[in-house]
């Protein structure tokens, strides 16, 4: 539940102070998967959305200096977008995740976990959905909080759950722990990837408990063979 507001100055003036209080060994570090999660291919996924039917009234940008250029777009069982990744770090404070490395770090997150504490976005891997505006309302197409997402990047894919909402106008952003597992850098002040993410959201699919990527990982390689079959 964030907004990049800050400028390009001062983003770089807290990238500096979170890397000098951060240890060498936490700076920059990305430990990327081996093998991707599930049964199905990157490349079976991705050849179900090469095009799209729009279902968002608006486009979306990717962050605040950029042009609307994104829409929501629908399948059978599925919406899916085409993006970039910002780094979401909100929620319960980490090692990796706090005010001190992250200049847009909130100690909460729009779920929670089964306990009531906000999620924890450096180990969880979620996806942040944008806020309900007059652009897409994603409670209208079956998507709600702990909803399963395959994340797809670089031949990978990355089970997440549905765990926070961003700005009205933006899209494109996943966990910490997202990034990670997809060898992109986790880095909430100055990593992430331009472009090349593919979110695809199950609808009316629903992780229980939201905190479990075990079940994350069983439900969504189920859900994205159904996919398969039914477009």
């Amino acid at each position: 539940m964030r907004s990049r507001t800050l400028t390009l100055a001062a983003v770089a003036g807290a990238a500096l102070l979170a890397t000098a209080a951060l240890p060498a060994s936490a700076s920059g570090s990305v430990t990327p998967r081996s093998a991707q999660e599930g049964s199905v291919s990157a490349a079976d996924l991705l050849a179900k959305v090469t095009s799209c039917s729009q279902i968002s009234n608006g486009k979306y940008k990717t962050d605040d200096e950029t042009s609307a250029t994104i829409p929501v777009c629908g399948k059978n069982g599925a919406v899916f977008w085409k993006a970039d990744v910002d780094i979401d770090c909100d929620g319960q404070v980490t090692g990796k995740c706090n005010g001190d490395a992250d200049p847009w770090f909130q100690d909460d997150t729009a779920f929670h976990q089964s306990d009531g504490k906000p999620l924890r976005a450096e180990s969880l891997p979620y996806v942040v959905v944008p806020s309900t505006s007059s652009i897409w309302k994603y409670t209208s197409y079956g998507i709600k909080g702990g909803g399963v997402v395959a994340v797809i990047y670089n031949n990978k894919v990355e089970y997440a759950v549905v765990g926070d909402t961003g700005p009205t106008k933006i899209i494109g952003e996943a966990s910490y722990a997202t990034a990670k597992a997809l060898g992109i850098d986790p880095d909430p002040a100055t990593g992430g990837a331009d472009s090349g993410v593919t979110y695809i959201l199950f609808k009316n699919s629903q992780v229980s408990p939201i905190e479990s990527h075990s079940a994350a990982v069983s439900l969504g390689d189920s859900l994205a063979k159904q996919f398969l079959q039914n477009n």
